[in-house]
């Protein structure tokens, strides 16, 4: 098997193409394997295989720098560079990283895990690279999905300006060519980018130039033509007007075609794009069929294609349930994604609504702002998309949308730990990145029911509104409730008590309230209040409970800086309460790094055992030991 003989990098490029092809073939099926049982990204690993395959054939990575854009389809990679044998460990706790990382590996270049930055950061180290007199290659991998942001186009335009060396490969997975129209576009490519009709070009420009009087109308005319003819049968013409050489397209899983294109532009001296066909879950067929639904997937049985799940719905199509319920009784709601609309839950509500049902593309930015127009005309856009993407739109939220007061519902999907996506996707800080925007209510339903009555609440109120819930099956499938309002920044009391008061948010609720279970055994008696509003908090219930119990301790599946702890700290900071003792519990001051949520979590100390020993030693009994439940607090 071929790729047994590859001890090292410098091996692949001694394997024929039959053997190179037999190779691709073998890491379909490994990645296959592996992420029948880890679960991962698997339709985009499968379909840059042969991309891979040709990059490391051609280029001397770790001196010559690879960078891949989202960095969902870099498995391939891992496995060629050195890590074939830690692959079984991906996305596992201790284990590698399903997204390059510049601490794990030499041969990753650049550390991504959301779209669009390859190219400004392949830029970048072009730049060092000239700036400290140095000599390698630069290739940025970029998806054509991950085009439609406009980074991504900032990238390009700049790089156009500064004519360096950058090569671009674009993967599309979108197109779909017949082989009729891919050989005349194989044609054609090798005709217009080849050395041939560079020099011709060239040549014939000094000639027309030359050409007294005419000339000059004659070069415009046949510049004119080459426009014609190019933008005719090759999709090229908007990257060389941004200054790029266009490449292609090629058939993305050739790998003959591939290695020759790929040395042939090697040395090009200005930007060039290389525009790659591929197919999403090449080899596999289920995920040849359905993408979307093999992008990133739990474990799944590997002959059926069918996904190994919970039998509970989770928080995203919990979510889209109500959002479908509430729009059928609200015609001025609208709903917005940013290229995930199965990930957020809303393929209910954009096949029940799709003329009110938006995706914009992987362009945060824009449905933030987007969202804020159609909310001064009186709609009721609700912008669904993951905790850390949204931090891409920081300005539009601030400037576009609270600023202005405009009644645009965030459904903050992911927020918390993600688990083993790990900390590009971990949702760590959007109550810290929130909270001090002036305008915006911002809450974190306890479970599956009260964020149907956030939802509800948050589109009846008439001004920003945030919501955040965290990954996962909810904790039973809900019942068919009366969708209420809730009164802004009104906590409930889930269970009374006089030693401690517990006050949690969203997701640390539930742990929260098990917490006050286990002391409640120890002949504790934790006060319970479920906040439901991160802001404005619940000052006056709050407030009143802390100058009678005076040990409060607050737990939130956010980091501490900033977070909701915070802000019962700087409410009770003014009410100058005497003897009043306060701990927050949060996530640290650090990137929390893949694993599954639970231990994560248990690791954090945001689990219920946690909880019980910091209420312990907050309220001075440290020697307290609960046997049954195996707990023990040290002195």
């Amino acid at each position: 098997m071929p790729h047994k003989n590859i001890k090292k990098l410098e091996d692949l490029k001694k394997l024929t193409i039959l053997e190179l092809k037999e190779l691709a073939k073998e890491l379909r099926q490994i990645i296959l394997e592996r992420v029948a049982i880890n679960g991962g990204h698997l339709a985009s690993n499968l379909g840059t295989v042969d991309i891979t395959i040709a990059l490391h054939y051609v280029f001397n990575s770790p001196k010559d720098k690879i960078i891949w854009d989202v960095g969902h389809q870099c498995y391939s990679h891992k496995i060629l560079t050195g890590r074939a044998e830690a692959f079984s460990t991906i996305r596992q706790y201790g284990g590698i990283s399903g997204f390059p990382k510049i601490d794990e590996s030499p041969h990753d270049a650049f550390g991504t895990g959301h779209s669009s930055t390859s190219i400004s950061s392949a830029l970048g180290i072009i730049e060092a690279r000239d700036q400290k007199k140095e000599d390698f290659k630069v290739i940025a991998v970029i998806g054509d999905g991950a085009l439609t942001a406009g980074l991504a186009f900032e990238g390009l335009n700049h790089a156009g300006h500064l004519q360096k060396d950058l090569i671009v490969v674009l993967n599309d997975n979108e197109m779909s060519i017949s082989p009729n129209v891919g050989a005349l576009s194989a044609y054609l490519n090798r005709i217009m980018t080849g050395d041939l009709y560079t020099k011709f070009k060239k040549e014939t420009k000094l000639f027309l130039e030359r050409i007294p009087k005419v000339g000059e109308p004659f070069l415009k005319i046949a510049q004119r033509a080459e426009d014609t003819v190019k933008g005719f049968f090759v999709p090229g013409m908007l990257f060389e007007e941004l200054g790029f050489e266009y490449v292609g397209p090629i058939d993305g899983h050739k790998i003959e075609s591939l290695i020759e294109t790929f040395e042939r532009f090697k040395d090009f001296p200005a930007p060039v794009l290389i525009h790659a066909i591929t197919k999403k879950g090449k080899g596999y067929s289920p995920a040849e069929k359905s993408p979307w639904i093999f992008h990133g997937v739990g474990p799944f049985d590997i002959e059926t294609g069918s996904q190994i799940s919970s039998a509970n719905p989770t928080y995203s199509e919990i979510f889209g349930s109500y959002l479908v319920k509430l729009a059928r009784e609200d015609s001025r709601i609208v709903a917005i994604t940013a290229a995930m609309t199965e990930g957020t839950g809303l393929s209910e509500f954009a096949k029940t609504f799709p003329l009110r049902f938006y995706d914009v593309g992987i362009a945060e930015s824009h449905a933030v702002t987007f969202a804020a127009g159609l909310a001064s005309q009186g709609l009721k856009p609700v912008v669904a998309i993951y905790s850390t993407f949204l931090q891409r739109a920081y300005d539009e939220i601030v400037h576009d949308v609270c600023l202005q007061n405009l009644p645009v519902v965030f459904a903050i999907d992911r927020a918390g730990i993600v688990g083993e996506d790990g900390p590009t996707h971990n949702g760590a800080f959007d109550i810290s990145y929130l909270r001090h925007i002036p305008n915006i209510v911002i809450m974190a339903p306890k479970d599956e029911n009260e964020l149907g009555r956030m939802l509800k609440t948050a589109i009846s109120h008439d001004g920003p509104v945030a919501i955040r819930y965290p990954r996962g099956a909810v904790s039973k499938i809900p019942t068919d409730i009366e969708l209420k309002k809730l009164t802004i920044g009104e906590s409930e009391i889930l269970k009374d008590g006089k030693d401690i008061l517990i006050i949690a948010i969203g997701s640390a609720v539930q742990p929260a309230k098990h917490a006050s279970e286990l002391l409640n055994e120890m002949g504790i008696s934790a006060c319970v209040i479920n906040a439901r509003f991160a802001k404005p908090i619940d000052a006056s219930l709050i407030g009143n409970l802390a100058k009678e119990i005076k040990s409060v301790l607050t737990v939130e599946e956010n980091v501490v800086q900033g977070g909701f702890g915070s802000a019962v700290l700087e409410q009770l900071s003014e009410m100058d309460i005497d003897g009043l003792k306060i701990k927050m519990l949060g996530l640290p001051d650090k990137f929390i790094e893949h694993g599954p949520q639970n231990l994560l979590r248990k690791m954090l100390g945001l689990d219920a055992e946690k909880i019980t020993k910091e209420a312990l030693t907050l309220i001075g009994k440290k020697g307290l030991i609960l046997n049954h439940f195996n707990i023990t607090v040290d002195n």
